[in-house]
């Protein structure tokens, strides 16, 4: 708290000495004798000393003369603090009145200032109570814990965002490291590179997007390229006869959004990656498809892969089991043979949705040595893809798979935090 003291109270009222210098001089238009001054103006002494050091006033040949007119932003702030106003005033300008000794600051004691509070009800409990032990002296108003209170709807992450970065950090935490390619991919790294013919009918239009401008891309170095089309061709060092067909590189370099994740798989292992080694990605893909409560056009998929010679099967069926029971939270899962062109041999997860029934949630198998042998790697690769979108179906308890993405306001803050 601050307040006037009785200088500052006498100059709220007759004005700053100096502002009465100021407008002494500016009347007679003229240089002014001291002697003369010291009659015209109360607190002579004050008005000089302040009227020079703000550089208004000058003194030659005992005579003072009028430089500038100046502001006196004092006097506003004297009158704000009179007046309560205290936090209209600038800290610098109340800084000098403190200097000034016209504004002193008070500091009430806090016994004084909680003893206001003894024997009547308060609605809370304040420091000041606190420390001086008068809690025990004051009524407190009763409350009805029981009584609704106000809903809070406080900010938090969406509910499938949050079960993603979960996701994430599960596979950092065991030992996997992140992929990142590009959404706008060339027919190379999506189909080539996994040896997938090029008259494979999942190439076809209907079954994945193109780009009309630009048309095409840029495929990667020439060595591999080459080994890319010797194998679709013949086999070429591997112990497959190929695909028997004459490969066309214009095909490969026509680019399209990603339809799924395992493009990244295929360019880390073109990438010099170090073996043994774990590597994951969360990649949005897109497909033509149908609509429904557990198909999307553009999804996300959990892509992995396992560098190591000592791989086998077994070693797959685990990795998909503690994603669909750990993270996922399903209950029964089970193991279909399935086939991809990527992988032999090849198997599908499926886990039991307690209101849709099975769900696929992905493929997987042990990369074909005709996709691993010309991207340089000669050791197995366990690999596999599945729909993150269907996992987070069970773990928030979500019924149509489009809800995921929904801006049900309702849903999204009553959702729960997933933990």
């Amino acid at each position: 708290m601050y307040r006037l003291t009785d200088e500052g109270q006498e100059y709220l009222e007759t004005g700053l000495p100096e502002k009465n210098l100021v407008q002494v001089l500016k009347a007679l238009k003229k240089p002014l004798a001291l002697s003369e001054a010291r009659d015209k103006v109360k607190n002579f002494n004050v008005a000089i000393m302040w009227a020079k050091k703000k550089g208004l006033v000058e003194i030659s040949d005992r005579k003072i003369s009028l430089l500038k007119q100046g502001e006196f932003l004092e006097e506003a702030a004297l009158n704000a603090v009179s007046e309560g106003r205290v936090t209209d005033v600038d800290q610098e300008i109340l800084n000098v009145l403190i200097r000034r000794k016209l504004v002193e600051e008070v500091r009430e004691d806090i016994y004084h200032k909680a003893q206001r509070f003894v024997g009547k009800e308060v609605t809370k409990l304040t420091d000041d109570l606190i420390k001086t032990g008068l809690w025990r002296e004051v009524k407190f108003r009763p409350y009805n814990v029981s009584a609704p209170g106000k809903r809070i709807n406080p900010g938090k992450r969406q509910p499938y965002m949050q079960f993603v970065r979960k996701i994430k950090r599960k596979l950092v935490e065991l030992g996997f490291r992140e992929m990142t390619g590009p959404i706008i991919e060339t027919e190379f790294w999506n189909f080539d590179a996994l040896y997938q013919p090029q008259n494979h009918p999942a190439r076809d239009w209907t079954s994945t997007y193109k780009l009309e401008y630009p048309r095409y891309g840029r495929l990667p170095d020439k060595k591999i390229v080459d080994q890319v089309k010797e194998t679709h061709e013949n086999g070429w060092t591997t112990s497959s006869t190929g695909w028997g067909y004459r490969w066309d590189p214009e095909k490969a370099m026509r680019l399209m959004p990603r339809a799924h994740g395992t493009c990244l798989s295929a360019r880390k292992l073109a990438s010099d990656p170090e073996i043994p080694g774990k590597y994951f990605a969360i990649a949005r893909c897109y497909r033509p498809d149908i609509l429904d409560a557990t198909h999307l056009i553009e999804f996300n998929q959990a892509e992995g892969i396992v560098i190591d010679e000592s791989l086998n099967l077994k070693n797959l069926l685990g990795i998909l089991e503690m994603f669909a029971k750990e993270i996922a939270g399903a209950k029964k899962v089970k193991f279909l043979p399935d086939y991809y062109p990527f992988t032999e041999p090849s198997v599908q997860l499926s886990a039991m949705h307690p209101d849709l029934g099975w769900i696929e949630f992905g493929g997987s198998g042990i990369f074909r040595e005709e996709l691993t042998k010309p991207l340089g790697i000669d050791v197995p690769v366990i690999a596999w893809g599945i729909g993150i979108d269907r996992l987070a179906m069970f773990k928030l308890n979500v019924h149509d798979i489009r809800y995921l993405f929904s801006q049900d306001l309702k849903w999204l803050r009553e959702s729960r935090m997933v933990v």
